[in-house]
């Protein structure tokens, strides 16, 4: 990747940039960063991964997914530069290409898996780095314990640039150790997200601020960091609020309604973020059902072990789109096993369609388990087109 930017005349350094990593919350957190950035009228960049429904929506200039044509250009040019690249790392260059060729002022980027080997890695200078959490998940490819999956994604660190974490890995003894192993050994300054946000509200932050509009109790955590983050990259305090307000992250805690059903989408594709959606229902929904939907590389009973204590009358299981899904029959018997009811549908079109067929209105439906599951139902419920699945 290294060598592909630099025949490409490096692109990753022709913007300033801010770079996260984490388990969960990355992609919210950079979302608050961006919308502080055009909040503060710069030209800004958004990289993210997966995506919902269309693969423009991982690449964003102002807010916005970038243009067909322009995507296919810039994939074009990837891929002439790099033919041998991944699927990931040929979207990171193409990322990286737009947003020279935009002018892009500030790029938020977010680490697509880990962070030492992760093709987003190749920035060398960004103006600040975040964690957001830790948690197992890739354990596979990161490491089995809490400690290995923090020393890989802090492995972004960089000499002297500050390494911003959550509270809730400073609230985790074991991994901030390791987090500031790693920074230590870079040369980058451990900052604690808490402890900052804290001096900026003494210094005149307005606490309402870092209240975001994004729904979950843990989104209070990414707000810090991402203040925190958008400080140290020199952008104005008075755009943290009102950009934290206005940041939009779909497929998480989203609520959605359509022929008097409310629906409520969370990706929960992993334990973490199944755990924090468990307790999100808890205190503010109530869903009849549940769809859902898990890739086959995931701890997916871990998952049902946190979902299924969602109270509902049932769950439809849709197969996720685009990977090996989890095989229908053995989730349907492990939800069975824990006491709730499961059926098996073919896909997320059909696990719609059987529980609107069924279901006096109102009523509220939960669809969760896989950002891909999330992204199909999304897109039939909005009525929108998809990208085919992309095989990687």
């Amino acid at each position: 990747m290294r060598e592909v930017c630099a025949r490409a005349g490096h692109p990753e350094r022709s913007f300033a940039c801010v770079h996260i990593a984490g388990t969960n919350g990355k992609g919210s957190t950079a979302a608050m960063v961006e919308s502080i950035a055009r909040v503060a009228k710069k030209r800004t960049g958004l990289y993210t991964s997966p995506h919902l429904a269309r693969f423009a929506e991982r690449i964003r200039i102002d807010g916005e997914p970038i243009d067909d044509g322009r995507l296919v250009r810039v994939l074009r040019e990837a891929l002439d530069l790099g033919p041998s690249l991944t699927f990931f790392e040929v979207a990171t260059l193409a990322a990286f290409l737009a947003f020279r060729d935009a002018g892009v002022e500030l790029a938020v980027l977010e680490v697509g898996l880990g962070g030492r080997l992760d093709a987003t890695n190749v920035v060398t200078k960004p103006l600040a780095c975040g964690i957001t959490s830790i948690d197992l998940d890739h354990t596979d490819l990161l490491g089995e314990t809490l400690e290995a999956i923090a020393r890989e994604k802090a492995a972004i660190a960089k000499p002297g640039v500050p390494l911003v974490v959550s509270r809730s890995i400073v609230d985790r003894p074991e991994v901030d150790a390791a987090i500031a192993e790693i920074a230590q050994r870079s040369g980058a300054p451990r900052v604690s997200a808490r402890e900052s946000a804290a001096r900026m509200e003494s210094a005149g932050l307005p606490a309402a601020a870092l209240v975001p509009t994004l729904a979950g109790a843990h989104q209070r955590s990414n707000a810090e960091v991402a203040a925190v983050l958008a400080s140290l990259a020199g952008l104005p305090s008075s755009s943290i609020g009102p950009g934290i307000a206005r940041a939009r992250w779909p497929g998480r805690l989203e609520r959605m309604e359509r022929d008097g059903i409310a629906y409520l989408l969370d990706g929960a594709h992993n334990v973490e973020g199944a755990r924090a959606l468990r307790a999100y229902c808890e205190e503010h929904a109530r869903p009849e059902w549940m769809v859902f939907g898990a890739l086959a590389d995931k701890p997916w009973r871990a998952i049902v072990d946190e979902l299924a204590g969602v109270p509902c009358v049932g769950v439809v299981y849709a197969p996720p789109k685009g990977r090996p899904p989890a095989p229908g029959g053995e989730v349907a018997q492990y939800f069975e096993g824990r006491g709730v009811r499961c059926e098996v549908a073919t896909s997320a079109a059909e696990a719609l369609e059987r529980i609107e067929a069924q279901t006096p209105r109102p009523a509220s439906v939960l669809v969760a388990g896989s950002l891909y599951l999330v992204g199909e139902a999304r897109a039939l419920l909005l009525g929108q087109a998809t990208d085919p699945p992309i095989a990687m």
